[in-house]
């Protein structure tokens, strides 16, 4: 096996390593139920925007548009709710993300080899896939300078723009800086930064989406909807992220999101994702 795979492989262990391994609960009505009804509160004012494109214009789906998804292990817990989302909308969704991963920051170390093997992946999935919208999770691994993360972010704007897409960057939601986190605390504080220079100067190419919107920025809070281990969401955040980043697309590109009703109640909701997370 090559040597950015076993890097790869070791950072997934040690995130891995923050979950407690549990027993698959059971997923019954309590939870569908609880999901659509947080989910009917939750968005706030992001709601009234729905299906609204930046000329104004609207549309009632997502007319077959190809999202690229990708991130860490934290995307890809929400990546169940988003394809389920995102097929509802009449879009097409590719789950790109990679635990223990993920990262387009080079850096120092092993997230340089990580991030050779994301941006190899990444020129499969666009020869591949041929998406209209690359949407990036800044993972948990973008550790560099702030010019240096900076300076990744434009590259994966000018790779998603010579790919005829456009690349949508997301915060991360607020997570708890664990030991395994803390000697990188710095570079996780100035990747969102970092992501708002890339997008101001990239003359509209790039979009910004601040996920504190919805999670808040204290991972202990409740709207964080942190799982039990402080890093990765259970079903309902996903579904909230779902619906919240299904409306923020909808409005940069003119279609209205599927209501939750139509997805929230999938099969998604039994994803091994989940599995070790205890979630119910």
């Amino acid at each position: 096996m090559n040597a950015h795979m076993n890097t790869a492989r070791r950072a997934a262990s040690a995130t891995r390593a923050t979950v407690r391994p549990l027993r698959r609960p059971a997923l019954g009505s309590a939870l569908v139920t609880g999901a659509l009804l947080a989910l009917t509160a939750c968005g706030g004012q992001t709601a009234a925007h729905d299906g609204a494109g930046t000329d104004g214009s609207t549309s009632r789906h997502g007319g077959g548009k190809k999202v690229l998804w990708m991130g860490d292990s934290i995307a890809g817990g929400e990546a169940p709710a988003l394809a389920a989302a995102a097929k509802a909308a009449g879009l097409r969704f590719k789950d790109a993300s990679s635990t223990g991963g993920g990262t387009v920051v080079a850096g120092q170390g092993p997230t340089k080899q990580i991030a050779a093997h994301t941006w190899k992946r990444l020129s499969k999935d666009i020869a591949a896939f041929h998406p209209d919208v690359i949407a990036y999770q800044i993972t948990t691994y973008d550790w560099d300078t702030e010019a240096g993360q900076r300076h990744a972010y434009e590259k994966l704007g000018r790779t998603a723009r010579n790919a005829g897409a456009e690349l949508v960057i997301v915060s991360a939601p607020p997570f708890t800086v664990d030991d395994f986190y803390k000697p990188h605390e710095k570079a996780i504080r100035s990747a969102p930064r970092a992501a708002r220079q890339a997008a101001a100067r990239s003359g509209g190419r790039i979009h910004y989406f601040d996920s504190a919107e919805l999670w808040g920025t204290d991972s202990r809070a409740r709207r964080a909807q942190r799982s039990s281990d402080g890093i990765h969401a259970c079903q309902q955040g996903a579904a909230a992220f779902a619906k919240w980043f299904g409306e923020k697309l909808g409005k940069q590109y003119g279609f209205a999101p599927a209501p939750p009703r139509k997805w929230a109640q999938g099969a998604w909701t039994g994803s091994g994702h989940y599995a070790d997370l205890g979630c119910r």
